[in-house]
């Protein structure tokens, strides 16, 4: 070692130690893959013992040393840097581990882990009720940013190593990782930092794919928290994580479905389309829905109906997302409901083919250019036809968009060449309504008429009569005195 190899004095010693040579690069090998020692290059082998010392000496700084962020008067920024560089050489010792560490160096991490992740958040403003404009969103981004997130984040990267080196079926991994563990972890996803809330939905979604025996307990906290958010308080930043975590685990379920996760459909993410925020989590419950009607095609029935039931009025926005997301539903769901979710669904789309949002109306009438609605609503025409007809007429006639015009022209020429004898019959009874609407409304204006005639001649005598009461009445004329008469009677 260390002699050139052209060295004539070594050349004979070559062969003579070549065993030797080799057994010692395997022994290097081995030692550096090998999860019982470390080596440090200026003081030695280091031992399993003192690395754990050391990973408890980075432990109980960053355990009793606990920054707010809030007054720099009181917080030194050089102790918060300090901080943040032993966070990272922690960091660095946990991910260069290849074993499993003793279970008292495991309780302290966790105990570190939860004085610094678990704490009161800042009250949250309702950001979830619209989608931020473009330019808006930078700088709601930059008020949601945490101060904190220097800390937080090497303080994610452990427990995320931690969760991967830990043996879960452990009774002493169980008594450190417990319920009310994971439910702190929940409430953290009500932080308004995006950053926070991606780390936590890698951290609880790895928990529930490793903590097997956690994972009904986790199905159901995420239930109540996205049940209290569509029933009680609709605050909460942390929906579209949650439902992400719920799209993995959907994606793993079985079929044929349990009862208990077609509940889960109906009762909580059927809901979730009525809240005020649904623009800003919708294309993750919109993938949730449809990897269920994917699995069972027969719930698609179920889920179209609930989805018509909590319908948005004045909410344009929303409705161009569920038009968008009734489309998928309907290229996945079973040809059996076609017929009995024909009249409702195209009824739905003929409201907004004829909404004053041009947006609305013109995302509406694509719809008909896709095949499996087409076919869905031909499968009911006679029924679907009068409303659908009636629907083109009131656009060609009063919409004051000339492009939803054009694209109204272009459906009708469709339905035209699709059943023009059944058309005909429908611009026909729609002419009779107009004519009996009519009949109708002079029938009611000449109602109107004499109410207001007899009222006014009510309103006359009433007039009169008050007037009478009111002026004053002067006693009759008394009659004139008549002398008494007398009879004279002859003796």
């Amino acid at each position: 070692m260390g002699v050139f190899r052209n060295s004539p004095r070594e050349a004979p010693r070559r062969k003579r130690s070549s065993s030797t040579t080799l057994q010692h690069l395997f022994n290097l090998e081995s030692n550096k893959g090998s999860s019982n020692n470390t080596t440090d290059c200026c003081n030695g082998p280091v031992t399993n013992k003192q690395t754990d010392e050391e990973i408890m000496s980075l432990v109980c700084h960053c355990t009793t040393t606990i920054f707010t962020f809030v007054d720099d008067d009181l917080e030194s920024p050089s102790a918060q840097e300090a901080k943040r560089v032993k966070l990272l050489q922690l960091l660095s010792i946990i991910k260069s581990l290849k074993r499993e560490l003793p279970d008292h160096v495991v309780t302290s991490l966790v105990a570190m882990i939860s004085a610094n992740l678990f704490r009161p958040l800042p009250p949250t403003c309702n950001n979830n009720v619209r989608q931020p404009a473009p330019a808006e969103e930078s700088e709601e981004l930059a008020s949601s940013l945490s101060p904190l997130w220097s800390h937080l984040q090497p303080i994610y990267d452990i427990l995320l190593r931690l969760l991967i080196i830990v043996d879960p079926k452990s009774h002493h991994c169980r008594l450190i990782i417990d319920q009310q563990f994971l439910l702190s972890l929940l409430d953290l996803f009500q932080s308004e930092d995006p950053r926070e809330r991606e780390s936590l939905k890698n951290v609880y979604h790895k928990i529930y794919s490793k903590f097997t025996f956690y994972r009904a307990f986790m199905r159901k906290s995420m239930n109540d928290v996205l049940l209290h958010y569509a029933f009680e308080a609709e605050k909460n930043s942390g929906i579209g994580e949650l439902l992400e975590i719920w799209g993995s685990i959907i994606n793993g379920f079985t079929v044929p479905l349990k009862e208990e996760h077609k509940l889960f459909l109906m009762r909580v993410l059927i809901p979730l389309h009525k809240t005020k925020g649904m623009m800003v989590y919708h294309r993750q419950l919109a993938y949730c829905v449809s990897q269920f009607v994917q699995k069972e095609p027969m719930l698609g029935g179920l889920v179209v109906r609930g989805i018509l039931r909590y319908w948005p009025i004045t909410n344009c926005h929303k409705q161009i997302l569920l038009i968008s997301e009734l489309e998928e539903l309907v290229e996945n769901i079973s040809s059996d409901h076609y017929r009995r979710l024909a009249l409702p669904l195209c009824t739905q789309i003929t409201r907004c083919l004829n909404s004053w949002n041009s947006q609305v109306a013109e995302r509406a009438l694509y719809l008909w250019n896709n095949e499996m609605f087409v076919k869905m609503a031909t499968s009911a025409i006679e029924e679907v036809f009068p409303v659908v007809v009636e629907g083109m007429e009131k656009n060609m006639k009063w919409h004051w968009s000339s492009s939803v015009k054009q694209l109204t022209e272009n459906v009708k020429k469709m339905l035209e060449e699709m059943d023009p004898t059944l058309y005909d019959k429908c611009l026909q009874e729609i002419g009779h309504k107009d004519f009996v609407a009519r009949q109708e409304e002079t029938k009611r204006k000449a109602r109107w008429e004499r109410v207001e005639l007899q009222a006014a001649m009510n309103t006359n005598n009433h007039h009169q009569h008050h007037q009478a009461i009111l002026q004053p009445q002067t006693p009759p004329p008394t009659p004139p005195r008549r002398l008494p008469q007398y009879i004279v009677v002859s003796h």
